[in-house]
C-alpha cells in the first residue's frame, strides 16, 4: 500500500487548485479506484495465471494459451490506467510548486491562479483523453464478460485445448464495476472542464470591480473621468 499512499498524497495536493466538481473526481479516484484496486482487485486477480488450467501436459502450451486469452493482465492494465490518469495531476502539482518557488513568482493568490489555470485546464484535457482511451481499450481487449472456458489452438499445443479461468463471475462483476466508475470519472472530468471554460480566468490583481466616481474636468461630459476597470471577477480555479 506504500506506493498507493504516495500516489494518493500527490492527488490530494491537486485539490488546492480544483473546483468542487474536480474534488468529486478526486474522491471517486481515491475511494472507488485506488482503494478498491489495492484492497479487492489484488485478491481477485492475483491467482489468474496460477489457476489458469488447461487440459494438456504439452510443455509451453499453457503459457501460450494464457497469453492468447489475456494479452495484458487485468490487474496490470488497471494499475497502468490509474498511473496514466494520475500523471497529468502529478505533473501539474510539480509545476505549481516550481512556479511558487521561483523568485518574484509568488504574488497574490489571484495572480498565481491566473498563471496556473491554463496548465490545469490542459491537465484536465489530457486526463479526459486518457480516460476515454483506456475505457475503449478495456472494451476491446476484454469485453464485458470473463468467459469460464477458453479454447486455445496455438502452437505448440498439439490440438484444440480447453483452458479454464478461475472465478470468472467475480472477475466479471469487478470489470463491470470498474467500467461504470470509469464512465462516472469521465463525466466528472468533462463537467470540470466545462466549469473551468465557463468561468474563465481569474481577475487580474489590482483591478477594481466598479468605477471610481470622480469629478469631470471642465468641458468633459459627466462620467468621462471614470477610471477604467477590469471586467468583473468570473471565478478562479477554486470554488
Amino acid at each position: 500500500m506504500g506506493e498507493w499512499g504516495f500516489l494518493s498524497s500527490l492527488l490530494d495536493a491537486v485539490q488546492e487548485h480544483s473546483p468542487m466538481v474536480g474534488r468529486f473526481w478526486l474522491v471517486v479516484m481515491l475511494l472507488f479506484r485506488i482503494l478498491v484496486l489495492a484492497t479487492v482487485g489484488s485478491d481477485v486477480f492475483e491467482d489468474e495465471q496460477e489457476e489458469f488450467v488447461c487440459n494438456t501436459q504439452q510443455p509451453g502450451c499453457k503459457p501460450v494459451c494464457y497469453d492468447d486469452a489475456f494479452p495484458i493482465s487485468h490487474y496490470r492494465f488497471l494499475v497502468f490506467h490509474i498511473v496514466v490518469l494520475s500523471a497529468p495531476a502529478a505533473l501539474f502539482v510539480i509545476f505549481a510548486v516550481h512556479q511558487a518557488a521561483k523568485p518574484g513568482h509568488g504574488g497574490a493568490p489571484s495572480q498565481r491562479a491566473r498563471r496556473l489555470q491554463p496548465f490545469y485546464v490542459g491537465s484536465v484535457v489530457v486526463r479526459i483523453a486518457a480516460e476515454l482511451g483506456f475505457l475503449l481499450g478495456q472494451a476491446l481487449l476484454y469485453g464485458f464478460r470473463v468467459q469460464p472456458l477458453f479454447v486455445c489452438h496455438r502452437r505448440p499445443c498439439p490440438h484444440h485445448v480447453d483452458c479454464f479461468v478461475s472465478r470468472p463471475t467475480e472477475k466479471t462483476v469487478f470489470i463491470h464495476f470498474y467500467f461504470v466508475v470509469g464512465l462516472i470519472s469521465a463525466l466528472l472530468s468533462l463537467a470540470e472542464l466545462a466549469h473551468l471554460l465557463r468561468k474563465g480566468p481569474p481577475p487580474r490583481a489590482g483591478c477594481c470591480h466598479r468605477p471610481q466616481e470622480r469629478g469631470a474636468a471642465p468641458g468633459q461630459p459627466a462620467g468621462a473621468a471614470e477610471e477604467p476597470c477590469c471586467p468583473p471577477p468570473r471565478g478562479d480555479l477554486t470554488v
